[in-house]
């Protein structure tokens, strides 16, 4: 998988794309990436500056993300206390 544009590279594709002196397309060509690249960083763009509310921006998206983990680490937890408790509860022992 290539690595990353850096931040301020793609801040600044966006903005030269939104002053439509040249098309996207050739913006993109010129950066060296794809048009398609260069319109989903736009369109992110758009959601974390308020623009468009028809996605998740960027925020958003890293705290569903952090909140995911935590869930599966919760389920797995979960897990492991049911299994304990039907061992113990089988055997009739409590831990001391």
């Amino acid at each position: 998988m290539p690595r990353p544009h850096p931040p301020e590279f793609r801040q600044r594709a966006v903005d030269l794309a939104r002053m439509r002196e040249k098309p996207v397309a050739q913006i993109a060509e010129d950066l060296g990436i794809s048009d398609s690249c260069l319109r989903n960083w736009m369109r992110q763009a758009d959601l974390d500056e308020g623009r468009r509310s028809d996605g998740l921006s960027t925020a958003e998206r890293e705290e569903l993300v952090e909140l995911r983990r935590e869930l599966k680490v919760a389920r797995l937890e979960n897990e492991i206390l049911k299994r304990a408790s039907a061992y113990f509860a089988r055997e009739n022992v409590l831990p001391k």
